[in-house]
């Protein structure tokens, strides 16, 4: 048996960040929509955009999410084809 844990640390992080349901319903968004901006997000969630704001940074910084800046719009899609497919095997939503 495999006891080297440390290789599972980087999936154990992405498992943590992605395990809050504004966090998770934005990941679902941007992967529904491709790319998605912080008012698209905003609007469906129904939440400050601060709160957006916050957990995009989350996200971000877990490398789960970047940004790409159009003019005052910052756009956002998924970095890491493994989030991709994490996100489709866990949350088979319609």
């Amino acid at each position: 048996m495999d006891t080297d844990y440390t290789k599972y640390s980087e999936i154990a992080d992405i498992l943590k960040v992605l395990a809050h349901p504004i966090r998770l319903f934005i990941v679902k968004s941007i992967l529904d929509q491709g790319q998605c901006n912080v008012g698209h997000m905003q609007t469906c969630l129904a939440v400050p955009q601060s709160t957006v704001s916050q957990h995009l940074q989350k996200l971000r910084y877990a490398g789960v999410i970047e940004g790409n800046r159009q003019g005052l719009e910052v756009n956002y899609k998924i970095r890491d084809e493994r989030i991709i497919k994490l996100i489709n095997s866990i949350l088979i939503l319609s």
